[in-house]
């Protein structure tokens, strides 16, 4: 699906009316990447099975782990390593990248009302 045209991420992730909704905009092997806005906090959560990715755009987000926490600014990423609960926060409105394989379920195994139906594309 190569369209000869390169992608901005601002500009997808302003098509995006909703907080915790990731949208798919391009695939690579068996790995999707999706804009995401967050605002607030999310829940403790894990992968079993894989690591993420998280990529600021704008904004700073707040990681919370059982043992400390970790702060990611505009330009800046991290990855949280498979198994390891998390729980990502923003105070104020947070644009970010996420890498991930297809079909990681936004809340792990918790399940629940934050659980984000997958590949969607915008």
């Amino acid at each position: 699906m190569n369209t000869l045209k390169s992608l901005n991420f601002l500009q997808k992730i302003e098509l995006i009316d909703q907080h915790w909704s990731p949208r798919v905009i391009a695939e690579m092997n068996d790995y999707q990447f999706k804009v995401v806005k967050l605002l607030g906090d999310f829940i403790w959560h894990d992968h079993l099975d894989t690591d993420e990715t998280f990529i600021v755009l704008e904004g700073q987000l707040r990681i919370d782990f059982r043992d400390g926490h970790v702060l990611i600014s505009a330009g800046e990423m991290y990855v949280v390593p498979k198994g390891v609960e998390h729980k990502p926060s923003a105070e104020q409105e947070v644009k970010l990248l996420l890498i991930e394989p297809k079909g990681v379920v936004n809340t792990g195994s918790e399940g629940g009302e934050r659980t984000a139906v997958n590949d969607l594309w915008i």
